[in-house]
């Protein structure tokens, strides 16, 4: 049942994709939201990489090489990802990113997993768009995500996934799915979802 579980989001930066190379991490963040506790268990930090940040990542998330002076590698960071994500319901915004970085921990483990982008797009296909400060900007929820991320922005690791919780508790409160099962989340029936909205 969804309001007895914990939902842990996570989202990754990256140093931007160069000709010959595979994309790599440069900031993770990770945040959990549940019914019952509301937000907490915040968590950030810049990530190692001998690979240069591109122009055109620097430009959209303003992290650079100096940043990343003394952070740790991915790999390292095992306790705090298993910590949040272990047990709990993976949570991100598109998540095909943030699987992909992932597969650096082998049989992780980390399912059943909630996309709030397709969500989104079940729930309102019709916007005009489905980014995630978009979305927040619709809803009138960024004042909220920022509330619970003082001092940083869009495109920050820890916001982005704490802006996809805010999302995710804004859906399950208005459609009052608390007492579903969270199946409906992880594998939603669209015709499900618009009976829902009709019936508000």
């Amino acid at each position: 049942m969804i309001a007895e579980r914990i939902f842990a989001a996570i989202d990754f930066e990256s140093a931007g994709a160069e000709r010959g190379k595979t994309d790599v991490p440069v900031q993770i963040g990770m945040a959990t939201w549940s019914q019952t506790h509301g937000h907490s268990d915040a968590y950030v930090s810049f990530l190692h990489t001998k690979q240069k940040i591109s122009w055109a990542a620097q430009k959209v998330h303003g992290i650079t090489t100096d940043d990343l002076a003394g952070a740790p590698p991915l790999m390292t960071l095992w306790p705090e990802v298993k910590m949040r994500l272990g047990g709990n319901i993976a949570v991100a915004h598109g998540h095909g990113t943030e699987k992909r970085y992932l597969r650096a921990f082998p049989a992780h483990g980390f399912s059943p997993w909630i996309d709030t982008l397709q969500l989104y797009r079940a729930v309102f296909p019709d916007l005009a768009s489905h980014a995630l400060g978009n979305l927040c900007e619709q809803f009138q929820l960024t004042d909220k995500v920022s509330s619970l991320v003082p001092h940083k922005t869009w495109h920050d690791a820890l916001y982005d996934s704490v802006a996809s919780l805010v999302l995710l508790e804004k859906l399950i409160q208005d459609l009052n799915l608390g007492e579903q099962p969270v199946e409906i989340l992880t594998n939603p029936d669209t015709r499900d979802w618009h009976r829902a909205k009709r019936s508000k």
